[in-house]
C-alpha cells in the first residue's frame, strides 16, 4: 500500500500531470466557493440590497441582518446614495420569510439567538420604516412571506408583479404576524388585515396592490429595465421614483388572474393562542406606531419561545410536514384572556428599545 502512495504521489508531480492537476484544483475551488448571502452594492444614484439565498427562496437569517442593517444606515447618511432599491435573487422569491427552523433550534436549546433573531430583525424592519430621506423600493417579484414582508411593507414603495405571493401565515405555526404586522394589518382597508392575519391567506398578483400591500403593479418582465431606469435617475427623489413607477405601472396589459376561493375552514387548522393573541395584537396596533409596536411584538415573540405552540407548529409544517399539528390548549375556549395578557407582558431590562 505504501509504495502504490508512493506512486501516486510521484505521478501527480510529473511535468505531465501538472496542468491536469492544477485545472482540477480550480475546478474544485470554483465549486466549493460560497456564495454571499446578502448582496450590498452601489449602482449609480442607488444602494441596492440583493437577498441572495434563493436555494431556500431567500430566507431571511440574523448573518444577513447584520449585514443589511448598517449598510441601510450608512447609505441614508451617505449624500451619494439617492433611493435604496432592495430585490432577491433567483426569480422564485424575494424573501419566502425568516429562517424559523433555526430559532426553533436554538429556543429548544436555551441559546440566544431565539433572543437576538427577533430583537435585530425588529430593529431592521423600523430602520426600514425610519428610511425617510431616501426613497426605499422593495421589488417584491414572487414570494413575499413573513421576514420578507418586514423587508418590504414599511418602505414608501412596494412594487409588486404578477409572480408576487403574499402572505402573513404565523398562526399555522403557532407564531403571530410579526415584523411590524401589528401596525400595518390593522391599516388595510376595512378588515381586510385582520382577515389576512387569523387566516394566512394568499394574496398573489395584482390583489397585492389593491389590498394596499403593494403601491405599485408592472410586469416582472419589465423588473429589469425598472431598475435600470430608477438607479440611472439623475436627480433621484421620491417624486422621480414615483414618476418612474407610474410610467411602468402604466403599460401593464390587462393580466388574467383566477379568481379567489375564500374558506373559514382555515381557522380551524391555526393554532387557538396564536389566533386570541393575534386578535388583540392588531387591534392595540391599529393606535401605536411603527416602533411601539414593534416592542409589543417583541415580547409576543418570547411569550412564543417560551411555550410549546411554536415548536409544534414548526414540527408538523416545516420538519416533519404531516400538516397535524397538536396544539396545546387545542380550543379557542381553552385559552384563557389571562394567557393573553401574559403574552403581552414587559420583559423589563430585556425589553426591545430602539
Amino acid at each position: 500500500i505504501a509504495c502504490v502512495i508512493k506512486w501516486l504521489l510521484m505521478s501527480m508531480f510529473r511535468p505531465s500531470h501538472i496542468k491536469f492537476t492544477r485545472g482540477t484544483l480550480f475546478l474544485g475551488l470554483m465549486s466549493t466557493r460560497v456564495e454571499p448571502e446578502v448582496l450590498l452594492e452601489r449602482v449609480g444614484c442607488a444602494g441596492v440590497i440583493t437577498i441572495n439565498r434563493p436555494k431556500v427562496l431567500n430566507a431571511l437569517n440574523l448573518s444577513m441582518i447584520r449585514q443589511i442593517c448598517p449598510h441601510l444606515q450608512k447609505w441614508e447618511n451617505d449624500k451619494e446614495t439617492g433611493i435604496v432599491i432592495i430585490k432577491g435573487a433567483g426569480g422564485k422569491a424575494f424573501c419566502a420569510g425568516g429562517d424559523i427552523r433555526a430559532v426553533t433550534e436554538a429556543g429548544k436549546a436555551g441559546e440566544s439567538l431565539a433572543e437576538d433573531f427577533f430583537r435585530e430583525e425588529y430593529i431592521l424592519n423600523n430602520a426600514i420604516g425610519k428610511c425617510l430621506q431616501k426613497p426605499y423600493i422593495a421589488l417584491i417579484d414572487g414570494i413575499t412571506m413573513g421576514g420578507g414582508v418586514g423587508l418590504s411593507v414599511h418602505g414608501r414603495f412596494r412594487v409588486a408583479t404578477e409572480k408576487t405571493l403574499f402572505a402573513m401565515p404565523e398562526t399555522a405555526i403557532g407564531l403571530f404576524p410579526d415584523v411590524g404586522g401589528g401596525y400595518f394589518l390593522p391599516r388595510l382597508r376595512g378588515k381586510l388585515g385582520l382577515f389576512l392575519a387569523l387566516t394566512g391567506f394568499r394574496l398573489k398578483g395584482r390583489d397585492v396592490q389593491r389590498a394596499g400591500v403593494a403601491t405599485h403593479f408592472v410586469e416582472s418582465k419589465k423588473m429589469a429595465d425598472l431598475e435600470k431606469e430608477l438607479v440611472d435617475l439623475k436627480s433621484p427623489s421620491a417624486e422621480g421614483v414615483s414618476r418612474v413607477l407610474e410610467s411602468y405601472q402604466n403599460q401593464v396589459r390587462t393580466l388574467a388572474q383566477a379568481p379567489c376561493v375564500l374558506s373559514f375552514q382555515m381557522l380551524s387548522k391555526m393554532s387557538p393562542t396564536s389566533l386570541k393573541v393575534t386578535y388583540k395584537q392588531l387591534q392595540a396596533g391599529a393606535t401605536l406606531s411603527l416602533p411601539d409596536v414593534l416592542v409589543m411584538e417583541y415580547r409576543l415573540s418570547q411569550a412564543c419561545m417560551r411555550g410549546c405552540d411554536f415548536y409544534e407548529g414548526v414540527r408538523a409544517v416545516l420538519v416533519d410536514k404531516d400538516q397535524s399539528p397538536k396544539w396545546n390548549p387545542s380550543t379557542l375556549e381553552e385559552v384563557s384572556d389571562q394567557m393573553v395578557e401574559q403574552c403581552f407582558s414587559s420583559l423589563g431590562d430585556k425589553d426591545l428599545a430602539f
